[in-house]
Formats: C-alpha cells, sequence, structure tokens
C-alpha cells in the first residue's frame, strides 16, 4: 500500500467521524519521505475539549508497519486521560506496545486510529 493511499484512508475515516458531531476541529499532516516510508500526525478536538494527539511512523512497503506511534489524549487542561505508545523506557518494560493511564502502564495491542477514537466516543458517551 502506498503511504499516501494510508493518508487518504485516514482523512476519509477522520471526516466520518467528524460528521457524528462529537469531533469540534481536526488537523492532519503527511510527511511521506518514500512511496511506503512516512509519519503522518494530527489532533482532534472533541465537543468537551479534550484532544487526542496522534503521530504514526509508518513503513507500509509489505504490510501496514507502525515502527513509532503515540496516541496522546488528554483534557482541556492538559491532563493525561490515555496514551498509546510504543516508546522504550528506562528501565525498560517488559512489553514493547503499552497504553499509560492515570493508574500506571499495561501492554496493549498496537492500537489504529478508529479503535482510539472509538473508545473516546466511549468515554464522552459516559460523561455526559
Amino acid at each position: 500500500m502506498w503511504l499516501s493511499d494510508y493518508a487518504a484512508d485516514l482523512s476519509m475515516a477522520i471526516n466520518g467521524f467528524a460528521a457524528t458531531g462529537l469531533i469540534l476541529d481536526y488537523e492532519l499532516t503527511t510527511d511521506i519521505r518514500t512511496d511506503t516510508l512516512g509519519l503522518i500526525k494530527g489532533n482532534l478536538t472533541f465537543v468537551d475539549e479534550s484532544r487526542l494527539f496522534f503521530t504514526e511512523y509508518l513503513d507500509t512497503e509489505n504490510e501496514i508497519e507502525k515502527l513509532a506511534y503515540s496516541f496522546h489524549y488528554q483534557t482541556r487542561d492538559h491532563t493525561l486521560i490515555f496514551r498509546y505508545d510504543n516508546a522504550a523506557h528506562k528501565p525498560a518494560l517488559e512489553f514493547a506496545h503499552h497504553k499509560h493511564t492515570q493508574s500506571g502502564i499495561e501492554p496493549a495491542k498496537v492500537p489504529d486510529l478508529a479503535g482510539v477514537v472509538e473508545e473516546i466516543f466511549g468515554l464522552l458517551e459516559k460523561s455526559v
């Protein structure tokens, strides 16, 4: 898959989520290094003014491989709600892919934007 196709699919998905009315605003930027390698960054602002910041460094040559990623969700006043990432820690964690919450760090599967946004929508519904 070409990276530009992945970025176009991501943009369509964000537009679909925005149609729900739960997203106030969003930005998406793509830094294509080669046809199959590059960086996608963005942020979404939700109706309660919470924000999701995400970065994916991707290699799409054979399959979609997230070389590095972060999905950071925070409240309006910048308090962490959760963050998925695969950043190395010192001391090292027993798992590469993990989720930070206010309770600590736990193992997690490699997330995709759609799954993270659905998780946020669930949290927004609970807070109403």
